[in-house]
C-alpha cells in the first residue's frame, strides 16, 4: 500500500507491524483507563478511525491512529464539570478544529502552516507532549524497577549494537525480553486473562445534547495534537523518503485525523492522534 525507498520482506514487514502495535497498543489502552472509557471502545475507535483516515488519504501515509495522551487531563476536568457525555461531545469540538485546519491549508496553502506553526515552535510542543508524560512512565516501571531496567537496556542495547532484523525491532524485543524475564523471576498473575470472555463487543456511550460549553473547552486543547500531527507527517516524510505534505496533502491528513477524532467521540472513545 506504502511505497518506501526500502525494500522489505514479509516477514519484516511483519515483524515491524507487530512493533508498531505495540508502541501504539499501551497508550491507546491506558488513556481510557485513566478517564474512565471502555479501552476496547477505544481499540475499536483506533482501527475504524486509522482505516478512515487512510480513506482520505487515498492509503499514502504510513500512519496508525491511536488514543492520545493529551485529552487525558482535559476529559478528566470536563467529566468534572459536565458529566461524561458532555465530555465526549466536547471532544466533537476537537475534530472541528481538525477539520478548520484542514480547510485552511486547502485555502492558503502551507505557507499558512510555516507561518502560524513555523519548526521552532512544532518541535518543542512535541517535546514537551513526551516530557508530560515522563511522570506516568516512573509511576508504572516504579511497580517493577529490574523488569523496567532489562525491558529498557535490551531495547537500547538493540538500537546502538544491533545489526539487520534484529535493529529494526528493538521495542518489541525489549517488550519479549522483558515479558520472558517476567515469566522466569517473578510471578505473573494470569487469573485475569483466564476469567475474561474469549470475545466482547465495546461499550458505546453516545456524547449528551448539544452545548457549546464543552465543546468550547475542548477546542484550545486539539491545537497541541494539531502540532503533533504536523510534526509527525514532516517526520514520515524524512522516514520513507516521500513527500506527503503534497500528496496526499496536508489538508488530507488533517481531515482524515479529524474524521477519526469526530468518529471516536462519537462512541464514547478518546480523541485519537497520529503515530
Amino acid at each position: 500500500m506504502f511505497s518506501s525507498p526500502v525494500t522489505l520482506s514479509p516477514t519484516r514487514k511483519a515483524l515491524a507491524g507487530v512493533q508498531y502495535l505495540f508502541v501504539a497498543f499501551g497508550a491507546t489502552v491506558l488513556v481510557p483507563l485513566l478517564v474512565g472509557l471502555d479501552p476496547s471502545t477505544a481499540l475499536f475507535s483506533a482501527g475504524v478511525g486509522t482505516l478512515l483516515f487512510h480513506l482520505v488519504t487515498k492509503g499514502k501515509v504510513p500512519i496508525f491512529l491511536g488514543s492520545s495522551f493529551a485529552f487525558i487531563a482535559p476529559i478528566i476536568k470536563a467529566t468534572e464539570l459536565y458529566g461524561l457525555g458532555g465530555a465526549l461531545f466536547g471532544c466533537v469540538g476537537v475534530a472541528a478544529v481538525y477539520g478548520l485546519m484542514s480547510l485552511l491549508i486547502r485555502l492558503f496553502g502551507l505557507r499558512f502552516i510555516d507561518r502560524l506553526f513555523p519548526p521552532v515552535v512544532i518541535g518543542p510542543i512535541i517535546m514537551l507532549i513526551g516530557l508530560s508524560l515522563s511522570s506516568s512512565a516512573v509511576k508504572m516501571a516504579s511497580t517493577n524497577w529490574i523488569l523496567a531496567g532489562i525491558s529498557l537496556a535490551t531495547a537500547v542495547g538493540v538500537t546502538l549494537y544491533g545489526r539487520g532484523m534484529l535493529k529494526l525491532i528493538p521495542i518489541f524485543l525489549g517488550i519479549v525480553v522483558g515479558y520472558v524475564a517476567d515469566l522466569a523471576f517473578f510471578d505473573v498473575d494470569f487469573s485475569q486473562v483466564a476469567a475474561a470472555p474469549w470475545f466482547g463487543l465495546p461499550h458505546f456511550i453516545l456524547p449528551e445534547k448539544f452545548s457549546w460549553a464543552p465543546i468550547l473547552f475542548m477546542i484550545p486543547v486539539a491545537i497541541a495534537p494539531v502540532i503533533e500531527h504536523i510534526g509527525d507527517v514532516y517526520v514520515v516524510n524524512n522516514v520513507t523518503g516521500e513527500n506527503f505534505v503534497k500528496s496526499p496533502g496536508l489538508h488530507r491528513t488533517m481531515l482524515g485525523d479529524g474524521a477519526a477524532c469526530l468518529f471516536a467521540s462519537l462512541i464514547g472513545a478518546p480523541p485519537v492522534t497520529t503515530y
